[in-house]
């Protein structure tokens, strides 16, 4: 059997994908506590890292229109970075996505648990493991068509926010008027009650939420036709960043006090559909985020499964088996060594419980950021090597700005988890090998 993955997922896959990707638990749950780290200026972090997102991934779409086939991150960037960043890069990313999985997985079984309180919460990670690795070894266009349903739900759901937040909104004009109803966002410390530091220090909140959207560059070699479909995705970004995001955001903080929001047990999203006496409210909204977590559970199985294999296709031994596909043209091997992370994972949360997750987030933000740094400096590269000033001057805003942003979390970031991540860093950069026969 050829040893090449089949080219199966459509331009609809992709675009859903890109969608997906920047729309997780991140909004539904997170957006709370971005809220409560920066106030109402909340909504310029999401405007200034969707705007940074843009950048990012534009400069993706230039790299992939700029190289002929190519294998997942590495391929776009090692024409111009070289061969020890792009194998930097695919390593980093990987084990952004082996942590990833790991502490969605934990998150998704603990918001089950408040349905079934008394079943374990290592069991509802175990049945999510198992699941996963059912859809990604049949085949990637049932991968693809899980996440396109699983992105349309998620879609649908906003959408319906949306119009209840502006049926609302609407109610408060009429009584209001509309200057006084746009300034109760105002109302309880003004715009930013946590001044310039809060802005910043939700950054870190905005870059984990944003983080996916880059996912699509690993399907380069599974679509049908990539120079055609991914572009296509990316054009939409910031148009999906604002419709999305900072959208039902404004609405919120107009709705409800900021602080209301911070402090709510609950997602901000319940609370509008409990205004509207949205039947069973709170379950339907905890649906969501068990979707939006075994999306990105799921999102992550994939993206590593291929990391892997494009990292290991020119290797011997252990690392050649792991390359071997299916039937259905799978990286069987690597499907299985990556779902293998979320059973350590049950083994972690039978010990540790419900304290995993804060063990395991703090260095995605990091990985998140390198991943868009490496991108965006390969195609600042590319645009300086094509003479483009334009996007010259846009790469280096966008480089200058994730330095800030860096900045800020590396000061908000717990020391142990900074260290760790540091190390993890220099053992992936230290121990590159140079391949005579690497992929291209």
């Amino acid at each position: 059997m050829e040893n090449k993955l089949q080219k199966q997922m459509t331009s609809r896959h992709i675009t859903m994908l890109a969608l997906g990707g920047a729309i997780g638990a991140g909004l539904f749950k997170g957006s709370g506590e971005a809220i409560g780290i920066a106030g109402p200026s909340v909504l310029l972090a999401f405007l200034l890292g969707g705007i940074v997102l843009f950048i990012v991934m534009s400069g993706l779409g230039r790299l992939v229109l700029h190289n002929d086939n190519v294998h997942g991150l590495s391929g776009l960037i090692r024409p111009i970075l070289g061969s020890h960043t792009a194998d930097f890069i695919d390593w980093i990313y990987w084990s952004l996505w082996m942590i990833n999985i790991i502490a969605e997985g934990v998150a998704a079984a603990s918001f089950l648990q408040l349905w079934f309180p008394n079943i374990p919460q290592w069991l509802f990670v175990l049945l999510l493991a198992i699941l996963t690795t059912v859809i990604n070894l049949y085949s990637v266009r049932l991968f693809a068509e899980t996440e396109y349903w699983l992105a349309f739900a998620k879609i649908s759901v906003i959408i319906l926010l949306i119009i209840f937040g502006v049926f609302l909104v609407g109610k408060m004009a009429i009584a209001e008027g509309l200057f006084p109803t746009v300034q109760h966002m105002n109302a309880h410390g003004g715009f930013a009650p946590n001044g310039m530091k809060g802005l910043i220090s939700s950054l870190l909140v905005v870059i984990y939420s944003y983080g996916g959207s880059e996912l699509i560059a690993i399907t380069v070699s599974e679509a049908e036709n990539p120079k055609e479909a991914i572009p296509k995705a990316i054009k939409g970004v910031m148009g999906r960043i604002i419709s999305f995001y900072i959208i039902p955001l404004f609405l919120l903080l107009i709705i409800y006090p900021w602080d209301t929001l911070a402090s709510s047990t609950t997602s901000p999203f319940v609370m509008i559909f409990e205004k509207m006496n949205f039947p069973f409210a709170a379950d339907f909204i905890n649906f969501v985020i068990v979707l939006a977590l075994f999306s990105s559970i799921n999102s992550g199985v994939y993206a590593s499964s291929r990391t892997l294999y494009f990292r290991l296709q020119n290797r011997g031994g252990f690392a050649k088996k792991l390359t071997k596909l299916n039937h259905h043209r799978v990286p069987r091997n690597a499907v299985l060594f990556c779902t293998g992370t979320l059973y350590i994972g049950v083994i972690l949360s039978y010990f540790v419980g419900d304290k995993l997750f804060n063990y395991l987030v703090g260095s995605i933000s990091y990985t998140v950021l390198f991943t868009w740094l490496l991108i965006t400096i390969a195609a600042f590269v590319l645009a300086l090597q094509q003479k483009k000033i334009g996007a010259v001057s846009f790469q280096a805003f966008a480089i200058i700005v994730l330095f800030l942003i860096f900045i800020g979390i590396l000061i908000n970031n717990p020391i142990t988890i900074t260290a760790l991540t540091a190390v993890l860093y220099a053992f992936i950069w230290f121990s590159y090998k140079k391949e005579p026969n690497t992929i291209n």
